[in-house]
């Protein structure tokens, strides 16, 4: 039995809590808050033996054997370190950090301590995108062209205090859902030769649109995040020989429908709980075999991933109070 601590008991939380009750050999041993009241009350919703009102008393436990990170943009990197500099494995919320500096400095901690560490991108492990990934790359659309994504709701209604509107948590749209189109960019396409990337701003300073072209040798992908609205949020990959369009919602989607010609074909993949069993599973292969890092989703994914983060943000002028 795998023995999971949650770190954070917030939406998130709860979300992965009630998908680990699917996935056989794991389960909530321990979570922490800095709340310690909050901390009973979810381990007691969960069936979790030990409740913390302290990250470190956590970390410091023998109650677990693995992390998840799932509190806010802005201390991943540092509970993460902590976590490991304790020798815990640790399954960190996307944007595994703010910047490529934090990225790397997981790394090394990592390495360091020789440690499993993953990104919980939890949209590589879905079965449609795995299952889109392997037709593209068996090249049963031909040559891809075009790539089209994006992700979007109304968020500004939102305490501007809170994580979404607050420049001093990271807020704004990039990070928090701008991270999915970009990461299927990257995925499909890999690394862009090129990024141009444009934003508007809210009155509290975050970024609140975002509209991003990669260009490739022989390739675009049209790409966009906001806050300012909702959009169709369906994923398009056109190649010489046909077209994938992921259904809506394509980041937890449960299917896909596949145009060569004339032809339509419209496929369901199904999907067990929300979707973050599948990261629950790979976090649970590794550790079996032994590994310290996903092949799916590797540290190199990761580093990747934030580079072009980083770059979208120099290019549309997005940077936070908090950055030197």
């Amino acid at each position: 039995m795998i023995r999971w601590g949650i770190v954070g008991a917030g939406n998130i939380a709860h979300t992965f809590a009630k998908d680990m009750a699917l996935v056989k050999g794991n389960a909530i041993t321990a979570v922490a808050s800095r709340n310690l009241s909050k901390a009973q009350e979810f381990a007691s919703m969960y069936n979790a033996p030990h409740a913390f009102g302290s990250y470190e008393d956590l970390f410091k436990s023998d109650t677990i054997d693995v992390v998840y990170i799932a509190t806010p943009h802005t201390s991943h990197a540092e509970l993460s370190i902590m976590a490991m500099d304790h020798k815990k494995h640790v399954l960190c919320e996307k944007p595994m950090g703010i910047n490529g500096d934090e990225v790397q400095h997981m790394l090394v901690k990592a390495k360091e301590n020789k440690v499993f560490l993953m990104e919980a991108l939890w949209t590589r492990f879905n079965p449609t995108v795995r299952k889109v990934k392997q037709l593209v790359d068996e090249g049963y659309i031909g040559d891809i062209g075009y790539l089209k994504a994006d992700f979007a709701f109304y968020g500004l209604d939102r305490d501007e205090k809170g994580r979404i509107l607050n420049p001093d948590l990271a807020g704004g749209s990039i990070l928090d859902i701008g991270i999915y189109p970009i990461f299927l960019a990257y995925l499909i396409l890999g690394m862009p030769k090129t990024v141009t990337a444009k934003s508007n701003f809210h009155k509290t300073g975050v970024e609140i649109q975002t509209a991003m072209l990669f260009e490739y040798e022989n390739a675009q992908a049209m790409l966009y995040s906001g806050l300012s609205s909702n959009s169709e949020m369906k994923a398009e990959i056109s190649g010489s020989s046909g077209s994938i369009y992921i259904k809506r919602r394509w980041h937890e989607a449960s299917g896909y429908m596949i145009q060569r010609g004339e032809e339509i074909e419209d496929i369901e993949v199904g999907k067990i709980g929300k979707g973050y069993t599948y990261e629950i599973q790979e976090v649970q292969r590794c550790l079996e075999a032994g590994l310290l890092e996903s092949d799916l989703w590797s540290h190199q994914n990761s580093t990747d991933l934030c580079q072009l983060l980083d770059e979208v943000r120099n290019q549309a002028g997005i940077r936070f109070p908090f950055e030197v």
